[in-house]
């Protein structure tokens, strides 16, 4: 799959129109319940980020698809280019095949407010079509304000039989995770905490073993090089890394949500961390004796219903990680 990766899209600020004899402010219609996108808005919004995602890869410039990737994605796809940029022959990257998202579905929920949001499920041709390699994207479209451009902060890739029923109305509209977050094993809003918590020590025990959360915690205590060692910290993101998700048939959720990520090596008397192409190009700092490595991932989870059965633990679909910037001392 091809490396992904940034740009901040800050919070549109809205006039108040008026109040209600309640005393609640009314903005822009944010108090109605509305769809948070209608499906030709949607077709739109995909076919706009794989025009400009296209160029960039193209390019190798990432100020071409700036406006269109933001969150964990955008910051994934943004270093991503400007590294490749440093080492990848032009003419090589032009005659790249250009990426191609067909079934297209969306699943829209019916939300009030800002941000608004969706998903998209589609079949890239980055895969097989049929057997274990068969795959299904899911990108998160948002949108922060009446004004600002729809973009995709998050992107998952999964086997079909990973992807879940949506809970929908009559009208066919999806309902924002949020909104049941009570009713989950972990609110969306504490995924960030909980998942990086329980990488650094274990606890909360929320999540599935699995390559991702218990699988990884044990590759690092047993990552060991002569002359050197190694320390992991792991920070939560919120903010405009917000975690989205849409709530299931039957109970439960599909979220997306960031994480941080510090890998830091350090280097005995006489020896020298190795520095890769990729690591150079986001370099600052010489490397001496010290080398800081800082990635941010994107996490796709099954959320399960609060007391479901199996124990009710998180369950990690797809990990979409990426190296930002790095540091040598």
């Amino acid at each position: 799959m091809r490396r992904l990766g940034r740009s901040a899209a800050g919070l549109a600020v809205a006039a108040v129109l008026g109040m209600t004899a309640s005393g609640c402010v009314t903005v822009h219609g944010e108090l109605e319940q509305v769809p948070a996108a209608t499906k030709s808005e949607a077709d739109q919004a995909l076919k706009d980020f794989l025009a400009a995602y296209n160029k960039a890869d193209a390019a190798l410039d990432p100020a071409l698809d700036a406006e269109r990737v933001t969150g964990a994605l955008g910051a994934v796809n943004q270093a991503g280019l400007k590294a490749r940029s440093t080492y990848t022959d032009k003419d090589t990257a032009a005659a790249h095949d250009p990426l191609e998202l067909s079934d297209r579905h969306y699943v829209i929920p019916r939300k009030a407010g800002w941000p608004r949001y969706f998903f998209a499920n589609a079949d890239s041709n980055r895969d097989v079509d049929k057997g274990d390699q068969d795959t299904r994207w899911l990108l998160v479209f948002e949108r922060t304000g009446p004004d600002a451009l729809w973009t995709v902060p998050y992107l998952g890739v999964v086997a079909p039989s990973q992807v879940p029923e949506f809970a929908l109305d009559a009208d066919g509209l999806a309902k924002p995770a949020e909104t049941v977050g009570a009713e989950l094993a972990v609110k969306p809003e504490d995924l960030s905490t909980s998942y990086t918590g329980y990488l650094s020590t274990g606890a909360p025990d929320v999540f599935t073993a699995g390559a991702t959360t218990s699988g990884w915690r044990a590759a690092r205590a047993a990552t060991k090089k002569p002359g050197f060692s190694f320390q992991y910290v792991d920070r939560p993101l919120d903010g405009a890394f917000r975690p989205f998700g849409l709530a299931t048939k039957g109970g439960g959720a599909l979220v997306f949500f960031s994480s941080r990520h510090y890998e830091r090596q350090t280097a005995a008397q006489g020896l020298k961390p190795e520095v890769n192409r990729d690591t150079r190009a986001l370099l600052t700092g010489e490397v001496r004796s010290t080398l800081t490595k800082e990635r941010v991932s994107s996490q796709l989870v099954f959320v399960p219903a609060r007391g479901a059965a199996g124990g009710a633990k998180v369950t990690v679909l797809n990990r979409l990680p990426g190296l930002v910037s790095a540091t040598g001392e």
